[in-house]
């Protein structure tokens, strides 16, 4: 029988109604970005249901928490700043300065400053997030888009899609410590809990950089084959890998899939159907699932990490982009 993302959105919803034991025991709220609807939607991971839609500035794409996590903070890329709101009322706070066309973000471990990659400016935007103003530019290569900010709090990453490099900022001086080449058109940077590792997508490039944060140098690639599936079609962008470093998934765009890999050995071990165009991913705090944007289905997939297959599909917004989820 042939499969098609069709008939698995169909299969995962069916199963999601048979699926009551699969619920997690922690409720947690996970806000998703709709680039085309500027939106952003709120879905209650208890019933795996949109409990809010929030209307927001124009184009949202990055999307994170911050003040102790009662912020929620939008990278609107139309309006050219950052948009603050209540995590758990939704109303509007404030603006924040992002310099233009904001697209990814990263907070320092201590809560203040935030990074932001402005794509237009080839910067990196630093901003206090309390006092609300721009604390330093730093120049970066062309098209910035990824951001990643080491454990210790001491370096910041920003990919940039067009040069083609992971670059390594010094959180206390901003300056750049190394430049690092990867593969075609870097989207999202991601260390491991330890520090030790930061992987990088290649969305063109079709791949995976792992760099030894020591030695500033990338150690192993990898790549991907999905059977029936153009390599063109194999575009890694999100990446989450989970705190003890023994499983790393990563969302690989057209081709419509999830895929897992044993962190240690970098081996690919199974690839999971989910929606069409799946950009980004997020692990629930607790790690049972993985919640994914399906940029061209406009849905989000909901991924059980123990039995590693997709169980739920979630219409949100137009193009939805960003995702982040709550801890409370």
């Amino acid at each position: 029988m042939k499969v098609t993302v069709h008939s698995l959105a169909a299969a995962i919803v069916a199963a999601g109604a048979l699926c009551t034991a699969s619920l997690p025991a922690n409720a947690y709220r996970a806000f998703i970005s709709n680039e085309k609807d500027n939106t952003v939607s709120v879905i209650d991971t208890h019933t795996w249901k949109v409990i809010e839609t929030m209307k927001v500035g124009q184009r949202p794409r990055g999307i994170l928490l911050a003040h102790g996590k009662e912020w929620l903070l939008i990278c609107t890329s139309d309006d050219n700043r950052i948009e603050v709101y209540d995590a758990k009322t939704y109303a509007f706070i404030k603006n924040l300065p992002s310099g233009p066309d904001p697209e990814l973000m990263v907070l320092h471990p201590s809560g203040n400053p935030l990074y932001v990659a402005n794509e237009d400016d080839n910067l990196v935007t630093v901003v206090d997030v309390e006092e609300g103003k721009i604390v330093a530019k730093v120049p970066v290569g062309v098209e910035p888009e990824g951001m990643a900010v080491s454990p210790d709090g001491k370096t910041v990453i920003n990919t940039s899609e067009t040069t083609n490099m992971a670059h390594f900022i010094d959180t206390t001086t901003y300056e750049t410590k190394a430049n690092i080449l990867v593969d075609n058109r870097p989207r999202v940077a991601q260390f491991t809990d330890d520090g030790k590792q930061l992987w990088v997508s290649a969305e063109i490039g079709g791949t995976v950089s792992i760099i030894d944060v020591a030695k500033k140098e990338v150690i192993h690639k990898i790549t991907f084959e999905i059977p029936g599936i153009t390599a063109e079609a194999i575009q890694p962008v999100g990446i989450a890998i989970n705190k003890d470093a023994t499983k790393a998934f990563v969302a690989l765009g057209p081709a419509n899939r999830v895929a897992v890999i044993d962190a240690a050995t970098h081996t690919v071990e199974k690839y999971i159907l989910v929606g069409q165009r799946v950009w980004n991913i997020s692990f629930t705090p607790d790690e049972k699932y993985i919640l994914t944007t399906n940029g061209v289905s406009n849905d989000v997939t909901v991924i059980d990490t123990g039995k590693l297959r997709g169980f739920k599909s979630i219409p949100v917004g137009r193009y939805p982009w960003g995702v982040t989820i709550t801890d409370d």
